[in-house]
């Protein structure tokens, strides 16, 4: 697990799902790099459309790969504002770039969420040991 990497400015849910939160309280979304490495080369992803709204822990899509289906979870309670198309056609993204190509959804965080169960860079890293 060395060489996997986890971001300093990523906040981390126990779901292994990662959110990027700007000062503007908008947000990126994706899977962290454990978990594109559990599941293997990503062959499909079902993220929600524009305009839905979900709470911190929520199921918001899933994630196929040959090995397996794996559900996704929200990090934190938001109304989504856009989905990563690119993964429609190249969902390899996921594997080779997480934090990156790989982004899942962008997302207005809510006024009243709940950031407290999220994990530092540090703290997720040693969850997985």
């Amino acid at each position: 697990m060395s060489e996997l990497t986890y971001p300093e400015d990523i906040l981390y849910h126990a779901e292994h799902t990662w959110v990027r939160i700007a000062d503007d309280n908008t947000a990126v979304v994706g899977i962290t790099d454990f978990a594109q490495d559990q599941l293997g080369e990503v062959a499909f992803v079902d993220l929600p459309s524009v305009g839905s709204a979900f709470a911190a822990g929520d199921e918001f899509g899933t994630v196929e790969s040959i090995k397996a289906v794996s559900s996704l979870h929200m990090p934190v309670s938001g109304t989504v504002t856009a989905v990563n198309e690119a993964l429609g056609s190249d969902p390899s993204h996921v594997n080779t770039s997480p934090y990156g190509e790989g982004w899942m959804l962008r997302i207005t965080v809510a006024a009243d969420a709940d950031r407290s169960h999220l994990m530092n860079d540090q703290d997720y890293a040693g969850q997985l040991k």
